[in-house]
């Protein structure tokens, strides 16, 4: 069945992606029913109207699937045609910002936790067009070795270590970027970089890129918290959660991920429509100190 969330997992929704809150970032009432008996999608359409997101999670309280609002924007059908119409160069020259952010992003958290960037604020420098010289994966290698100050660590899906706690976070910031897409009135499908036939989430996995330092910060105080220990229980999950659902420092300010990832998705649409020539992304977006 479509979507159908046991009461834990309904537990899980209302925190993991702020589904009490609509697309322009007010919060809405969840349909007691949903908590009492688990998600209907014939009966229980009022939240999705109101541009909530639904995310379902699998036995082990691992998100696994997302729905999102079909009709995100008053002008979508025109967004669509702009987004699908949009030249390589383009898509290009908006990768190579996007790649640039992410390994600066990536630097000044390594700079934060261990007084130093590892050389990422000079590779940043070296992107160009595209990322056709692969910047992002030889920052990525000097990256994971230094965060967890673990040179033998890998970033890889299927381990169970810090990995774990890694997967889960992002799968929470790849459900607030989708949405932030849709409520922008574009598909998030048609990725910039990203493109895989079975992927319905490409140009989520194009936009979480600079974004995902957060979720890492978030991973590096959660071990702490726990003493080290890398298991994805209860009190792992709240850390995360509350990390991404809560306030965030943009630009030295405090504001929500769901306000700094709509600006993000609305840049976009702009640069689609021919009103903007790049991406307004957020020069700094960091967890309040700790």
């Amino acid at each position: 069945m479509l979507l159908r969330l046991s009461r834990a997992d309904s537990a899980q929704v209302s925190g993991l992606v702020g589904s009490n809150i609509d697309a322009r970032g007010r919060p809405i009432k969840l349909s007691p029913s949903i908590l009492r008996r688990g998600f209907k999608p014939y009966k229980d359409y009022r939240n999705a109207e109101a541009g909530g997101v639904f995310v379902t999670c699998d036995r082990n309280l691992l998100p696994v699937a997302m729905m999102l609002p079909l009709d995100g924007h008053s002008t979508q059908a025109e967004r669509f045609i702009a987004q699908a119409a949009a030249p390589a160069p383009l898509r290009k020259r908006l990768w190579k910002q996007i790649v640039r952010a992410k390994i600066t992003a990536q630097g000044r958290l390594l700079q934060r936790l261990h007084g130093d960037d590892a050389g990422l604020a000079a590779l940043a420098a070296m992107v160009r067009s595209g990322d056709t010289a692969n910047v992002e994966a030889r920052a990525s290698r000097r990256y994971w070795k230094r965060l967890f100050d673990d040179p033998t660590f890998r970033r890889r899906r299927e381990t169970d270590d810090q990995n774990r706690m890694l997967n889960y976070g992002y799968a929470v910031l790849r459900a607030i970027v989708a949405r932030a897409i849709c409520a922008a009135g574009l598909h998030p499908t048609l990725g910039l970089h990203h493109h895989n036939r079975y992927n319905a989430f490409c140009l989520a996995d194009d936009l979480i890129e600079p974004l995902r330092p957060l979720v890492d910060r978030a991973v590096v105080e959660a071990m702490s918290e726990c003493d080290g220990r890398t298991e994805l229980d209860k009190k792992a999950k709240h850390l995360l959660l509350s990390a991404l659902t809560g306030r965030v420092m943009v630009g030295g300010e405090q504001r929500t991920l769901f306000d700094a990832t709509a600006r993000v998705a609305a840049s976009l649409a702009d640069v689609y429509l021919g009103q903007a020539k790049q991406l307004d992304l957020p020069e700094s977006l960091e967890l309040p100190e700790f």
